[in-house]
């Protein structure tokens, strides 16, 4: 981070920077912890020529999740403007299966607080760097073959990071989709994008929540992309969640179902194997009717 941008830093925070190092951020934006003079340590993400708006839609989401006391924790935002988000500092810990117990039933809670549509409460908004419609959609089943596996099939084909079989596959549960979907329920408060890297393990003995995609949509989503690319204690996260608010009957039948938008995102972002596993998940979901 150069000079200019920790003067500018320092002004949308009010608080002299003193310090600033790098951290690990993903393989979207760049992150760092700043040192103010005050005491303090913040979290701040930058992401070369980001679209307008890009930080402000994830400062929502993360105030709209966080709204209320109880649920999953997220951390304070503390300044956004076009070029970086400001957060508070959450102190990494290591996870463990008490923690996992903690956060499926805080990610329970969180779920819980619902939404007023199937879509963003905001409008449209981003999922990695790519464009994440906002909807809304009047039922989930629409947010679903409309708003997020036929977008991400479509950019697929395009690049040719999906083969025509796979892709004709994911077609079909489009078309099939009302009746995949499992007993209708309505739009849950979602985390929207949440693999094992958006969980923040905190020294505080709790389970955070970062870098959403927050949407009103099936609570499923969230849990089944939690187990598509490996958290940690898994097992004890959905048996805590089904605890504290069960599940409906057949939801592990549709996991297939709700992991295929991930990873056709991936197979657009990344290419690689992603493509024929969107296919193979889609087998898996006609298969499970």
């Amino acid at each position: 981070m150069t000079s200019i941008a920790v003067d500018h830093l320092t002004g949308l925070v009010g608080n002299q920077v003193t310090s600033v190092v790098p951290v690990g951020g993903g393989d979207i934006c760049h992150a760092f912890r700043a040192d103010l003079a005050d005491g303090r340590h913040v979290f701040v993400k930058t992401l070369d020529s980001p679209d307008k708006g890009f930080f402000e839609t994830e400062a929502n989401g993360l105030r709209w999740l966080g709204n209320g006391n109880d649920g999953a924790p997220v951390p304070g935002v503390i300044a956004v403007d076009d070029t970086c988000l400001v957060l508070e500092w959450v102190d990494p810990g290591a996870p463990s299966a008490a923690m996992a117990d903690r956060f499926g039933r805080a990610l329970a809670e969180t779920h819980r607080k619902g939404a007023d549509v199937f879509g963003a409460h905001g409008g449209d908004g981003w999922i990695g760097t790519l464009p994440l419609p906002g909807g809304p959609w009047p039922e989930w089943p629409e947010l679903w073959a409309h708003g997020r596996l036929a977008p991400y099939l479509k950019l697929a084909r395009d690049n040719k990071s999906i083969g025509d079989r796979d892709a004709a596959d994911v077609e079909r549960v489009i078309e099939r989709l009302p009746e995949l979907a499992g007993p209708a329920e309505q739009p849950s408060r979602i985390h929207g994008d949440l693999w094992a890297g958006n969980v923040l393990w905190g020294a505080d003995g709790r389970g955070w929540l970062i870098d959403p995609a927050a949407h009103g949509g099936h609570r499923e989503t969230d849990l089944a992309m939690l187990a598509l690319f490996g958290l940690r204690h898994i097992d004890r996260v959905l048996a805590s969640y089904h605890e504290a608010w069960p599940l409906a009957d057949g939801w592990r039948h549709r996991v297939a179902l709700h992991q295929m938008h991930p990873v056709l995102v991936h197979a657009v972002l990344f290419g690689g194997s992603y493509g024929p596993q969107a296919g193979h998940l889609a087998r898996q979901a006609l298969a499970a009717a």
